[in-house]
Order: structure tokens, then C-alpha cells, then sequence
């Protein structure tokens, strides 16, 4: 043994460094619990004086409510040469009283002493986790029991209104269960929404726009929607602008009309006499920054002081009354909290029972001009009169209701559809028939959508390896995009989609000359290996080598952009359009080089955002093409 070593263990000194200067603190007592000795963190943790609580009964520093069964434990502790994980309160000299837990040691089995040795720990901070991992765990089983309660009603109400309309010969009749079904779905889609727009908010995945917009707009438009319903209850819905507050802004107005749709859905819900006032207002302005006031007033029944503090609280209502009266899932003003402060905002309430309740938030929002103003797109809610005549359709979806929607849409437009209930049927039918374009579901059963989109990309003949693939998805948590996407589909659609949503998605693959046509156009020659001929210098192994490699990585490249679209990471698709830039020359795709700097730019910039899912897609077509005809010259020239 080390002899410096051997000396400080003979003179003590370590009898300081762990006792008198450690943390924990140290109590030696007698077999009736006089301290007889504490160390000098009872000052720190506890308050009280170095040497003041020698002499004191340990007992008489206990929280009452639980002193017996402490010194029941003690009592246990005489008996053993040691014990452990004894928790007690002990008082503070603050009046207060301390979690604190002791480990003790008998000194009668070493020493003949009838004495104990507390070594104790702080667990306050234990005690506190724990209790509010109790808190959440309730709130959130009583959320689930709120949801199962929530999403069952409508289902209900579904089910019942379809055998309704299944025994209804009336036309009267069968309009009202429809019109109860509709009113069923719209319930189900407002639930699920509220936990996507949660899970989204609490994944950090959320992005904001930046666009132009009017508040009178935004909120008259909002207004006019809650108007019937305020009139059905014999409410008064009136709204005041400011002038100062009436003009150009930036930001997001979908996320403004989200949360202002939130809170009047709440004062109409919550007010069944009197009125619901708006009022916008400019806060103050510090540059081009405006910091716009919203506020919403109602007469309604108003919450309880003790109980406004939590009302902003995932998975809480004011009341569990509150839920079964009035129903929700107690998601909405999380939400709408969430969304004012990931824009820099603040929300206050007030509030008075019988009396009524006024929310207050504030958003900063950049000053624009006339010319930033989106204008408002009118959505066509019937099925769009398009036509894809002659367009070959493979729909893959294994749910029969599911696959009659689709089907229906898609003969609307004049498709020819063939349809399989898995991915296995589906590539079954791929290898004995020629389709344009693949609906491609993913949870299927035996074999789902990214099995067989790898197995197409994978091992299907070069003529089908690149048929466009949508999927088509009711998950539609963040990240099911990008799978779709890293497994080799064009496009992803989640359910339940609209028509013009479907429109869209499968205009983007299929030209529109291809309604007059069972095939699709032939494009003209996009490549031109001249260049790539002179720099291989006759080199046909090198040529090819050049060639595959550009099969190889531009695809994935491309996707990746797609990625990076669906995150509005747009300085990364930036780059990636950079990166590929060199391989576009060689190949000779000149027509590309404007598209691919126009993406290089705005993405680097983040200047026209809007317009770089567009060029990508067009980008992604147009190299559709490429791919072709590269494999086309590999097969021939090259091989």
C-alpha cells in the first residue's frame, strides 16, 4: 500500500472528506432516537444550524401523518446490522417539510454501541418526478378513455344510419341518414386531426408558410363559417378590425385560421346565452414586424380560477363534466397554444364562471404588400369532369370500401381499372399485363405497398421497373412520406383523399394528351451523348460505366429531394440539384439545365419555395424519359 495513502487512512482525514464535507446528510442517534450528532448539510439541505439539533428527538422533526410508520422502520433498523430505502419527511427549519430517504448502519454488531448511523438522501426531486409521472399517466388514461368515448359516437352513429338507409324506402329518409352519416365523418375527421396535429407539433416537424394575407379576410371568411350555428343557438357573432390592423401581412394564414376556428368553435360550445365577440387590434409595431392582438370573448359558463391554469394542458379539459357534456378531446387548446408560440406568439386567458371567458394571443407578422396576396382558390367539391381515357390503372388496396371509392373516381375519368386485394396479386397481375400507372395501398395483407414497390423497382423488366407508383395511405403520421418515397413511389396520397386530390397526384404522371389515347405520348429524344462519346474517346467500357452510374444515383437523388420538399428543407434540395448538375451535362440533357438551376437557386435562396415541388416533379418526368433512353443505348450500342 501506497505509504501517503496508508497515513491519511490512520489520521482520519477521510472521516472529513466523506462526512463533514459530502452532501449527504449525516445523523447519528441513540436506540431512542436522540441525535447525538449531525454533519454540516443539514445547514444546507434542511436550514438548520451546524451542532443546533444535538440534544433534539429525531421523532419530533418527522411530518406527523407518517411519523408512526417511520418509527416502525426504525424500530426494524435496531434489530439489523444494516437497512435501507427508508423514506420520511423531515422538517425543515423553513416549515417546511423534505423528502428524504436514509440508508442506516447499527453500530452495535461492529462497535457494542446501541447507536445508529443515518446516512440520508435528498429525494425530493424523485418524490416530485414521480408524482407527476402519476399526474400525466392519469391525465392520459383519462384522455384515452375520453377518445374511446369520442371516436366511438360517430362510429356508432355510422353504423346505425347505414342500417337505417340500408331498410329506407322514403327519399326523405334516406337523405336524412346520409346527412347523419356525413355529420358522423366530419366528427371522426376533427378527432383524428387534433392527435395528428399533436403528434406533428411534438415531433419538431411543423413548418409555417410565408405568404400574404388579410386579416379581414381570413376572419370574415372564418366567421361566415360559425354563423349558422351561432343563429341555431340564438347567439350574437359579430368581429371589429382596427384600421391599423387591416392590411398586408406574412405569415401563415392557415395556421392563423386554425387556431381562431379552435377558439370560436370553443366560445360557441361554451355559451349558450348572450354573444361572441372578436376583436383584432395592432398590439405595437417595431419595424416591419406588427404584433397583431386577437381577441375572443363570450358570455358563456366561464371556468373556475383553480382551473385555468391547467386549461392549456395536453389530454385536459377544465371538468371531466366538461367532456361528458360536451365532448372533445381536450387536444384543441394545447394545440392552438403550441401553434401562437412556435410563431413567437402568446395567449392569455380570463376567465369568470357564469360569467364568460376571454382568450388573448398575439403573433408577430412581417409587413407585405398588395401584390404578396394569395388569392383564395374556390376547391371543386364534386368529383372534377376530367377525363384519362384509355389510362391503364392498376389499383392495389385490400379494403373493399376503400377500393370502391377509388374505383368509382377513376371510372368517372374514364380509366381502365384492374384491381388486387395485396401486393402479391398485384405483381402477379404487373408481369402478364401493361398498366400506366400503379394506386398502391400499403397495409396489406401477405405482402404490402413497399413490398411490392421493391420487388417492381427490383426485379420487374426494365419496360415496367419505372411505371409511376402512388401510394395511397391512411397513415398519415410524419415519416410514412419519406418511406414511401426511399422505397422508390413517385407520389403518396393519404386517405381519405379528395378527387382533385387523386386528379392531381396522377396528372403529374400522366399527360393529359393521354385521355385521347390508350397509350402514353412518346416524348421527344431528351438525351445527347455526343459530349460523353468525345470525352470517353471511344471507351465503350467507360461510357457505360458513366452511363450506369448515373442510373444508379440520380434516382435516389430525386427522391431524396422529394424528401427534403415534404420537410420545406429547401436548402437542401438546393443542393442536391447542385449535385447532380455535373451528371445532367454528361448525359447531354440540356433542356435540364434550366430546371435544375431554377431549383439550385430558389432552393439556396429560399426564394419562390412554392414553385420547387413543381420543377422537382417535372424534373423527376423528364428524367423518367432519360432513364429510358439510357437503357435503351446500354441494350444496343453498348452492349
Amino acid at each position: 500500500m501506497d505509504k501517503l495513502l496508508e497515513k491519511y487512512i490512520e489520521s482520519g482525514a477521510f472521516y472529513k472528506a466523506v462526512v463533514e464535507d459530502g452532501s449527504d446528510i449525516i445523523f447519528i442517534v441513540d436506540y431512542d432516537g436522540l441525535i447525538l450528532y449531525h454533519n454540516p448539510s443539514v445547514e444546507e439541505t434542511l436550514g438548520h444550524a451546524p451542532d443546533s439539533l444535538i440534544g433534539e428527538m429525531f421523532f419530533d422533526y418527522l411530518e406527523p401523518n407518517s411519523a408512526k410508520k417511520v418509527r416502525a422502520e426504525f424500530e426494524k433498523s435496531i434489530k439489523k446490522p444494516y437497512d435501507s430505502n427508508i423514506e420520511f419527511r423531515f422538517l425543515c427549519k423553513d416549515a417546511t417539510y423534505k423528502y428524504l430517504e436514509f440508508n442506516s448502519i447499527n453500530l452495535h454488531h461492529k462497535e457494542g454501541i446501541e447507536g445508529l448511523i443515518l446516512d440520508c438522501r435528498d429525494i425530493s426531486q424523485r418524490k416530485k418526478d414521480a408524482e407527476e409521472l402519476l399526474r400525466a399517466q392519469k391525465a392520459k388514461e383519462q384522455f384515452l378513455a375520453n377518445m374511446s368515448h369520442e371516436i366511438r359516437t360517430p362510429i356508432n352513429g355510422i353504423a346505425g344510419m347505414v342500417n337505417l338507409l340500408f331498410e329506407a324506402t322514403e327519399e326523405d329518409d334516406r337523405m336524412k341518414y346520409l346527412s347523419a352519416i356525413k355529420n358522423s365523418t366530419e366528427s371522426l375527421k376533427v378527432i383524428i386531426n387534433d392527435i395528428l396535429d399533436l403528434s406533428v407539433i411534438e415531433s419538431g416537424k411543423l413548418r409555417f408558410e410565408k405568404i400574404g394575407f388579410n386579416i379581414k379576410y381570413q376572419l370574415s371568411a372564418v366567421v361566415d363559417t360559425f354563423l349558422f350555428q351561432s343563429k341555431e343557438k340564438g347567439i350574437d357573432l359579430k368581429y371589429d378590425i382596427q384600421p391599423e390592423a387591416d392590411t398586408v401581412l406574412l405569415g401563415d394564414p392557415v395556421r392563423l385560421n386554425q387556431i381562431l376556428i379552435n377558439l370560436i368553435s370553443n366560445a360557441i360550445k361554451f355559451t349558450h346565452i348572450g354573444e361572441i365577440t372578436i376583436a383584432v387590434s395592432l398590439e405595437r409595431k417595431e419595424e416591419k414586424i406588427h404584433y397583431i392582438s386577437f381577441s375572443i370573448s363570450d358570455t358563456g359558463v366561464g371556468i373556475s380560477e383553480e382551473k385555468v391554469q391547467n386549461i392549456f394542458e395536453s389530454f385536459t379539459q377544465a371538468d371531466e363534466s366538461v367532456t361528458r357534456r360536451y365532448g372533445g378531446t381536450g387536444l384543441g387548446l394545447s394545440i392552438v397554444k403550441q401553434l401562437i408560440e412556435l410563431q413567437n406568439g402568446t395567449i392569455d386567458v380570463t376567465s369568470e364562471e357564469n360569467k364568460g371567458t376571454t382568450f388573448t394571443f398575439v403573433i408577430p407578422y412581417e409587413s407585405g404588400k398588395i401584390q404578396d396576396l394569395v388569392q383564395p382558390s374556390s376547391k371543386v367539391k364534386e368529383t372534377p369532369k376530367y377525363s384519362f381515357k384509355g389510362v391503364k390503372v392498376l389499383l392495389v388496396e385490400d379494403n373493399d370500401i376503400n377500393r370502391l371509392y377509388a374505383l368509382n373516381i377513376l371510372k368517372k375519368w374514364e380509366c381502365e381499372v384492374d384491381g388486387a386485394e395485396n401486393g402479391y396479386i398485384a405483381l402477379e397481375k404487373l408481369r402478364s399485363n401493361d398498366y400506366d400507372l400503379i394506386l398502391m395501398d400499403i397495409q396489406m395483407p401477405i405482402m404490402d405497398g413497399y413490398e411490392a414497390t421493391k420487388n417492381i423497382r427490383q426485379s420487374m423488366p426494365d419496360s415496367k421497373k419505372e411505371i409511376p407508383i402512388i401510394a395511397l395511405t391512411a397513415n398519415a403520421i410524419k415519416g410514412d412520406s419519406e418511406r414511401c418515397l426511399e422505397v422508390g413511389m413517385n407520389d403518396y396520397l393519404p386517405k381519405p383523399f379528395q378527387p382533385q386530390d387523386l386528379y392531381k397526384s396522377i396528372s403529374k404522371f400522366i399527360s393529359k394528351k393521354s385521355s385521347d389515347s390508350h397509350k402514353l405520348p412518346i416524348p421527344a429524344r431528351i438525351t445527347d451523348l455526343t459530349y460523353l462519346k468525345s470525352i470517353c474517346d471511344g471507351d465503350k467500357t467507360f461510357m457505360r460505366d458513366m452511363i450506369e452510374t448515373f442510373l444508379l444515383n440520380t434516382p435516389p437523388t430525386i427522391n431524396e429531394m422529394q424528401k427534403w420538399i415534404n420537410k420545406a428543407e429547401w436548402l437542401k434540395v438546393g443542393h442536391l440539384a447542385h449535385k447532380i448538375k455535373p451528371s445532367i451535362t454528361f448525359m447531354g440533357i440540356d433542356s435540364l439545365k434550366p430546371l435544375i438551376k431554377n431549383i439550385e437557386v430558389y432552393g439556396k435562396d429560399n426564394y419562390k419555395t412554392d414553385l420547387i415541388p413543381t420543377l422537382v416533379d417535372e424534373l423527376s418526368e423528364k428524367c423518367q424519359t432519360a432513364y429510358k433512353e439510357l437503357r435503351k443505348e446500354l441494350e444496343t450500342t453498348l452492349s
